[in-house]
């Protein structure tokens, strides 16, 4: 658990400083602020309350980075810890801790503006292709709990994701699949349901 603490802890310094070795003229972008300050795991706490969330600092212009984009609802940055030349990630202004309990319309915001940034991106770099890729929650890679969505350039045979070379197979289906999709279209009426019972008019979904 403490070695876990230690990776965090330096993924997220990375984050708050990555810039220490550049030259003192390079040009930060000044950021609008965020009404929200949250702490490592994701929970919303006063300012007294611990560490801030990152990107919560880096919206309120607490923390330095490059900005290629903003609007009313998010913004897009260099990613500071890349994977690769180019590396972008888009993040709401407004702090949520996951893409699940992110708003739809903030969803949509952020989703909307993939094809201008991903074109810049690709562009810029002199790439032809680009990874869209969300990690949420801990298992799937989630480092830094508050939503945001990356833009990862690619080129052939760049060799970025080594499960790239691991081998596919079909679909077995059988009975365990049939039930795994049953109970995957079950889950989706009921929370369909439940969205409808908020009143927030969702779309009724369409299962076969």
């Amino acid at each position: 658990m403490e070695a876990r603490a230690r990776r965090r802890l330096a993924l997220l310094s990375s984050h708050l400083n990555p810039l220490a070795e550049t030259s003192s003229t390079t040009p930060f972008s000044s950021l609008f602020a965020s009404a929200c300050a949250c702490g490592d795991n994701g929970e919303k706490e006063t300012k007294k309350g611990g560490n801030d969330c990152v990107f919560c600092k880096i919206i309120r212009g607490e923390a330095p980075t490059l900005k290629l984009y903003e609007d009313d609802e998010c913004l897009c940055i260099l990613d500071t810890y890349p994977l690769c030349h180019g590396h972008a990630l888009i993040i709401p202004k407004s702090h949520y801790p996951s893409l699940d309990a992110t708003p739809p319309s903030i969803i949509g915001a952020m989703c909307s503006k993939v094809p201008l940034i991903s074109n810049a991106v690709m562009k810029a770099t002199g790439c032809d292709s680009f990874n869209l890729l969300v990690n949420n929650g801990a298992a799937a890679g989630q480092v830094i709990y508050h939503t945001h969505i990356h833009i990862i350039p690619r080129k052939a045979n760049d060799c970025l994701w080594t499960s790239e070379s691991l081998r596919r197979r079909p679909l077995k289906l059988d009975q365990e699949i049939s039930r795994l999709a049953d109970h995957i279209r079950e889950s989706l009426t009921f929370l369909n349901n439940y969205e409808d019972s908020k009143g927030q008019g969702s779309t009724s979904l369409v299962v076969n």
